[in-house]
Formats: structure tokens, sequence, C-alpha cells
């Protein structure tokens, strides 16, 4: 019986999930979808973290990484079994970990196109990183 429920679990999460590419919007932000920022701690200093995101570091700034510990935290911090964003400088990490999260671990991810320099230009609301 166990088993059954374990199969029908992970196909039903398989079906469900999906990456969704789009640019961030004030609805997006004003929203309580989770947005994930993935960049590293200086860029959060930088530049800020939009309103109501998460700061969970991927890459470091030698671009190493640790799945486990990232998956740890996101798990930890984020319902992944209902949909979430995630966010970095530009959009190009963010195309590497999304279609990982969706592809590997059937979560249903949004992409935010354009990343934190998109969304600074279109003066979407910038809190500071504390």
């Amino acid at each position: 019986m166990i088993k059954i429920f374990l199969t029908l679990l992970i196909v039903s999460t398989a079906l469900f999930s999906e990456l969704t590419n789009q640019y961030p919007t004030q609805k997006l932000v004003d929203s309580n979808l989770p947005i994930v920022d993935i960049r590293t701690p200086p860029e959060w200093l930088e530049t800020g973290i939009l309103k109501g995101a998460i700061p969970i570091m991927f890459f470091n700034e030698r671009g190493e990484y640790n799945i486990q510990k990232f998956l740890t935290e996101l798990n930890s911090k984020v319902d992944t079994t209902k949909q979430f964003a995630v966010i970095c400088r530009t959009a190009s990490r963010t195309k590497i970990v999304s279609d990982f999260l969706s592809k590997q671990m059937k979560y249903n991810v949004i992409d935010l196109e354009g990343g934190m320099v998109y969304a600074k230009k279109k003066n979407l609301t910038i809190v500071p990183y504390k």
C-alpha cells in the first residue's frame, strides 16, 4: 500500500512540474508567490533584493555550488510543492537552476527573465538586504 502511495505521489509530482519563463512584475512582487534570490551575499548587499524575496545562494563567487545544501535550505524556507520563482542578476544562473529544479526535482518553477537588472530598470520594489 505504501509503495502504491509513493508511486502515485511521484507520478503526480512529475505531472505537475513545470518551468515557466516570465519577466518580473510589480504584481508578482506584491503577490504571495515565493521569489528565491540565488545570487551571492555581496550581490544582495550591493543592489538589495526584491521585496519579500528569499535569499538562498546557489553559486558562490567562484562559481562553486553545493546542491544538497541549497536544496536543504530551499525546502526549509519554501513550500516546494507549490509554484515559486527564482531570480539572479541577469537570469543566466536562473536558467540553469530553474531547469534543474523543474526537470530533476519536478518543482513548478518560474524563471524570472532579465533578473535584478530588469527589475531595477522597471522600478520594482527593491529593499536593502540585511
